[in-house]
């Protein structure tokens, strides 16, 4: 198999699970609260990443980070999994799925309005439009359809929603400053936040969770969104001859998770999500189209 074929296979892998992740976490919200769901998530996550670790033979990397190195992580852990995590399963916890995922999906627009401020790039006329057309769509989501009116079914879901965009695109412009191996960077992180996590549920939930519909959901989640389609998806970006070339498979992944959605949580999919999410993708591939020199 040629490079590129392998590089379009690793990405739609990648995509398609990407594509079950909002369902998960609608199931998984119905038998646990979202801190639990984020404790054993994190926990699955940690162990499928050191998995990957000793596979890839990199788990001496790990472990012979220096101080200054466990530092960075016990930082970055405390963005991703601990903060950005709970704010994004809350949203879910309140919002629809159909709302949730959409309005997340915007952390590309967010990433773009953040390396203004703390990369120094510039805003063009095509990025303010990109702009405005993707929020378009998250209004457009929010209010069901009906932004005249401007009442939105769930003002706090929806700030949470958006608020993880911010959280996220930070946490990967952070990361632009971290030299170690992503995966080894990764796992550190994880070690750190899970700690956080499990402090945090102690403290405001229960760790026990008496429905293993809950655990093997939580367990799906670690594996598929936070641990496993991490490292398929830098496979795919090492193989592809440019990363264009794998980077626009993204775009099927938001239609993709509405049909599980539909079909999987039973939600009916409103004209104003389909919409909406239409808006957000146009906004998306509009900033990411090259200037012609």
């Amino acid at each position: 198999m040629k490079q590129q074929h392998q590089a379009y296979c690793y990405g739609l892998i990648t995509v398609l699970l990407w594509s079950t992740v909002a369902s998960a976490f609608k199931l998984s919200l119905r038998h646990m609260d979202h801190m639990q769901l984020l404790l054993y998530s994190s926990i699955a996550s940690l162990m499928t990443l050191t998995v990957i670790l000793m596979a890839q033979g990199k788990l001496t990397l790990l472990l012979s980070m220096n101080r200054r190195q466990w530092l960075v992580s016990a930082a970055f852990g405390l963005i991703n999994p601990f903060l950005y995590y709970i704010v994004l399963f809350k949203a879910y916890d309140l919002l629809p799925a159909q709302e949730a995922q959409p309005l997340n999906y915007t952390w590309a627009v967010t990433l773009a309005l953040l390396s203004i401020p703390l990369l120094g790039q510039k805003l063009s006329v095509k990025d303010l439009l990109a702009l405005l057309i993707s929020y378009t769509g998250v209004v457009l989501i929010s209010t069901h359809g009906d932004p005249l009116g401007f009442t939105f079914s769930d003002p706090l879901g929806v700030a949470l929603a958006l608020g993880s965009t911010v959280i996220w695109a930070l946490y990967w412009i952070f990361n632009t400053r971290d030299s170690r191996d992503p995966v080894v960077g990764l796992t550190a992180n994880f070690a750190c936040g899970t700690i956080y996590v499990l402090i945090a549920t102690t403290l405001v939930s229960d760790v026990m969770v008496g429905d293993w519909r809950g655990l093997a959901g939580a367990a799906y989640v670690g594996v598929f969104e936070m641990g496993l389609t991490f490292v398929l998806w830098l496979k795919a970006l090492k193989l592809s001859e440019t990363t264009a070339k794998v980077g626009n498979l993204i775009f099927i992944s938001p239609f993709v998770s509405l049909i599980l959605i539909h079909f999987i949580v039973g939600e009916e999919i409103l004209p104003s999500t389909i919409y909406g999410l239409m808006f957000i993708i146009a906004g998306i591939a509009l900033q990411q189209i090259k200037r012609k020199v």
